[in-house]
């Protein structure tokens, strides 16, 4: 008799996303002439960089004739991409991350999610909260927690954020944990790290034989010069620290798929009799196994992005979004909220003064905007409101407008 994994049993409702999506399927039945304004869920609208438009469109071409066609493409990537990021965002950035080290993927929501694959079931895993749901819920279906209660998984170790630590959680005491999950800037307080906060948490792991997952899908929203881009930024942390980076809001890739991990060679986690095992080896080998890569043409639009011509074009939709993130600040500082994020990121993260489901619905219903309650991720994040700066200038503000409106 074939079995389910048990450990599916564990999770929590729907997903986040999931959920509100139900909920804002539910309310436009009802109401199918409602106008809304989505500023939940972390997708793009703007359009893709002309420079990577124009380099997919070449490699179509390409792949429509027998001459140029190319079938499978280099397992963890073509070397004409890895060596554009390995230039244009570590060594630029005085960082020594080498090709070799690059892995090319869809997305780094995947690479959160299937990293832990390589490490022990027993491995303990720390989290901060609020967090983004992926980093918790693969490590239940993994099979690493207890049952969840009072919004906690038994077997997690969260470190809470709040206003008080500027939701930059510190190491924990000690070997509490051998796994931390870290990403700045944070999905979704918006909150951003300081050199010194990232090298207390190198010395961390360094001194408890720890590794740092560190997601920073994020970090070409950061606008001050002080705030570090990369992990590597910090002395000692290649070998305890691996990094994830998106296309998705860099380039506008949501729908286009093309994201990074970066495993370095001196990476290492530890075997059974505490020897030091380098990680890029078993990443290399689940990678070879599950993933067969990236298409053609969208490397090339993603080494498009790397060009100077294409990260100017990225740079401007940054910007976009990130005047976008001052309206809302803007708007609800007004209101008398306290806001997080939003200069260095492209959510804006806000103290709502109720319950956090109950401060959506009635957004959704008086104003017609969408947002995603805080209390999605995790206990620490009960009371608060996540809103994206992904739509339209005239959209964010006519969403603010109702939102005055409606406060």
């Amino acid at each position: 008799m074939i079995r389910v994994n048990p450990h599916y049993s564990k999770i929590q409702a729907n997903y986040l996303f999931a959920e509100v999506a139900q909920r804002v399927r539910a309310y436009q039945a009802e109401n199918p002439a409602a106008d809304l304004i989505r500023l939940g869920i972390g997708d793009v609208t703007r359009a893709l960089p002309a420079a990577c438009v124009e380099a997919m469109e070449r490699a179509v071409r390409e792949m429509g004739a027998d001459a140029t066609f190319r079938g499978y493409g280099p397992d963890y990537g073509y070397a004409f991409l890895r060596e554009a990021i390995a230039e244009g965002d570590y060594r630029a950035r005085g960082c020594d991350i080498s090709p070799d080290e690059i892995f090319v993927s869809d997305g780094a929501k995947c690479d959160t999610g299937n990293f832990q694959e390589v490490f022990d079931g027993a491995a303990r895993v720390a989290v901060p909260d609020p967090v983004y749901p992926v980093y918790v819920d693969s490590n239940v279906m993994a099979g690493r927690t207890g049952p969840a209660a009072d919004g906690r998984y038994a077997g997690l170790l969260y470190l809470d954020g709040s206003e008080a630590n500027g939701f930059v959680p510190a190491p924990p005491d000690g070997p509490a944990a051998d796994l931390a999950y870290l990403c700045f800037p944070n999905n979704p307080t918006g909150a951003v790290a300081t050199r010194e906060q990232l090298a207390a948490w190198v010395d961390w792991a360094r001194a408890n034989g720890a590794l740092l997952l560190f997601d920073a899908a994020y970090e070409a929203f950061i606008r001050d010069p002080g705030i570090p881009h990369s992990i590597y930024e910090i002395p000692g942390a290649k070998e305890v620290a691996v990094e994830f980076r998106s296309f998705s809001k860099t380039a506008g890739f949501t729908g286009t798929r093309c994201g990074y991990c970066v495993v370095p060679a001196e990476c290492r986690a530890f075997d059974a009799a505490g020897a030091a095992v380098p990680l890029q080896p078993l990443w290399k080998r689940r990678q070879s196994t599950k993933f067969n890569g990236v298409s053609y043409p969208v490397q090339r639009a993603a080494e498009a992005a790397c060009s100077p011509e294409g990260r100017a074009q990225c740079r401007a939709l940054i910007d976009g979004y990130l005047a976008n993130a001052k309206i809302v600040i803007e708007h609800l500082e007004a209101k008398g909220y306290r806001c997080t994020g939003g200069r260095n990121s492209p959510y804006v993260w806000f103290d709502c003064g109720m319950d956090s489901w109950a401060f959506f619905d009635k957004l959704l219903r008086e104003a017609n905007v969408v947002t995603t309650p805080g209390s999605g991720f995790g206990r620490a994040g009960a009371g608060h409101v996540r809103i994206t700066a992904f739509n339209s200038r005239e959209n964010v503000e006519r969403a603010m407008e109702r939102l005055d409106r409606a406060l």
